[in-house]
């Protein structure tokens, strides 16, 4: 029986197959008016089917923001089980933007809803916020790593309340982000080619105030395009781990829809662009 790869393995083999790429699915209100469809669960069907129609075949990483769609109730989320399901069927690996933070059981629960195969929401990795302690978390990463599954902990955000609580210093020096990078480290040791656990650090921030040499995980970094993230940026935010970052866009490729050709111009445009950044010096 061959065994499942790692998340890590695979979101290594996505992104050099298809490029430096997650797109965000969306659907606010503004986007589904931008797109004329209605602020309803059909409207909702038709704006994430047209983006899975057009990008799961080509970018690496699909995001669906589950907020979105858990506003419209029980056909919202009958929506999100069809996105998931379509996307990775097309070979877009499927994170899912729920970032969920509880202990126990709940956690558990969580973890089973959407690492588990034998759950209806499953997909391929997860966010989840580290601020009940780095431990809370341990039911999710052991779920992923049971299912060749992914987390992506929550570290440096760019909105400015992030600041109180994220680069507040502990006793021992370090800020609370360094400690959950240091943290995640620890998780991903000696994985090859890089771990399963990921850390969420914004495409926004300026010139690193953090160490990622110890991570061996990777990077989601939002914020490209309308938040004010550009691809030229992201070595001088990544350094030397600029190779396992995965740069995510959501509105700004999303606005050239309904177009299907469109919105995949859109794409290949970000995409060909974190390639030549994020490339290696020659």
């Amino acid at each position: 029986m061959t065994s499942t790869p790692t998340f890590g393995a695979r979101l290594r083999a996505a992104l050099d197959d298809r490029g430096p790429l997650c797109v965000g699915i969306d659907p606010h209100p503004a986007l589904l008016a931008a797109w004329g469809l209605p602020d309803d669960s059909s409207g909702l069907d038709a704006f994430a089917g047209t983006v899975v129609d057009a990008l799961a075949g080509r970018v690496a990483v699909l995001k669906p923001q589950s907020a979105f769609f858990e506003r419209h109730g029980s056909a919202g989320i009958a929506v999100l089980e069809r996105v998931i399901g379509a996307a990775r069927q097309a070979g877009a690996l499927v994170l899912l933007d729920v970032k969920r933070g509880d202990v126990g059981s709940t956690m558990q629960g969580y973890a089973d809803a959407y690492l588990d195969p034998a759950f209806p929401l499953c997909c391929d990795a997860i966010t989840v916020t580290p601020y009940l302690g780095f431990g809370s978390l341990t039911p999710s990463i052991e779920t992923a790593i049971a299912h060749s599954a992914g987390v992506f902990v929550v570290a440096m955000t760019s909105n400015p309340e992030g600041a109180q609580i994220q680069r507040a210093v502990r006793g021992d020096g370090r800020t609370v982000a360094q400690t959950v990078l240091d943290e995640v480290g620890a998780c991903n040791v000696g994985a090859a080619p890089m771990g399963s656990v990921g850390v969420v650090v914004g495409a926004t921030l300026g010139s690193q105030p953090y160490d990622l040499a110890a991570l061996n995980g990777p990077l989601l970094a939002p914020g490209l395009g309308t938040q004010g993230g550009r691809p030229g940026n992201l070595p001088a935010i990544f350094g030397a781990a600029a190779g396992n970052v995965v740069p995510s866009v959501s509105r700004e490729v999303l606005a050239a829809g309904p177009d299907v050709n469109a919105l995949r111009a859109a794409a290949t445009r970000f995409r060909d662009a974190c390639r030549d950044a994020l490339a290696p010096p020659s």
